[in-house]
């Protein structure tokens, strides 16, 4: 796959680039370079992130973070088995428990929310970190709703974190999973308070909060730029208005002619 010459490979993170030391430099250049691309292309272009991903995986499949890259861009094209897979060699390879989050969330998307529940008690969960804790608390809830325990997915939620005042990476995300299952129960009030605590904390515009606040508040966005269907465009070929008033008169001004003329 091309890869722009802007992309030298030195913009991935040194700890990764470390891993690739293990590589001759010239292979470890091109592995590099690829993962910039998966970086890149990940949030905008999940299968393009994927493309590469599945280049880099080729080069240097014995590497961590090239599994894990590959994970990452299995995922976001909902490749769960894939996902899970490339996730559970990059831990054996690690021994870190980081992605048991998203492993988990990976169980939800192959239809196995028991599965997920499992992951959310097991031993591993208290070695996150206090990020890795909040994302397994949003997979559990999650994972709760997938199997219609709608209640359960709303204690799930609340917790130390979702009270703070302090706002966290987290925060935002945490308060519109909150917001999104209370509405979901039916309790309207509630729902729109935490998806306004949401959009307080949600400074880089990671969640549409603010759009659900306003359809429950009952504000409409009318898109300028889409004509009025009621308004049908003029076809050139057809008289305009005008054009019909001056045919009528000249119409008339010739029916006028003709009676002198009698």
């Amino acid at each position: 796959m091309p890869i722009p010459e802007d992309v030298t490979g030195e913009e991935i993170d040194k700890d990764v680039r470390q891993e690739l030391l293990s590589l001759p430099k010239t292979l470890a250049d091109d592995v590099a370079r690829n993962l910039v691309m998966v970086a890149r292309l990940l949030d905008e272009d999940p299968e393009g992130a994927y493309g590469y991903s599945r280049v880099a995986l080729r080069l240097a499949s014995r590497v961590a973070a090239v599994r894990e890259a590959a994970g990452f861009a299995a995922y976001a094209s909902q490749k769960y088995g894939e996902a899970l897979a490339e996730f559970r060699a990059a831990k054996r390879m690690t021994g870190n428990i980081d992605l048991w989050p998203v492993m988990a969330d990976c169980e939800r998307g192959l239809g196995r929310p028991e599965k997920a529940l499992d992951m959310a008690g097991a031993p591993e969960v208290h070695k996150l970190d206090k990020a890795g804790q909040v994302e397994m608390r949003l997979v559990a809830a999650g994972a709760r709703r997938d199997i219609g325990q709608l209640d359960a997915a709303i204690v799930t939620l609340q917790s130390p974190e979702l009270a703070a005042n302090s706002v966290q990476p987290w925060t935002a995300r945490l308060r519109y999973a909150y917001a999104d299952a209370l509405l979901a129960a039916g309790r309207e009030s509630e729902a729109r308070e935490w998806f306004a605590k949401a959009v307080e904390a949600d400074r880089d515009g990671s969640t549409d909060a603010s759009d659900r606040l306003a359809e429950l508040d009952g504000v409409e966005f009318v898109d300028a730029m889409v004509e009025d269907e009621g308004d049908e465009p003029q076809d050139p070929a057809s008289p305009t208005a005008d054009e019909d008033d001056q045919h009528e008169g000249d119409k008339l001004e010739s029916d006028e002619d003709e009676s002198d003329k009698d």
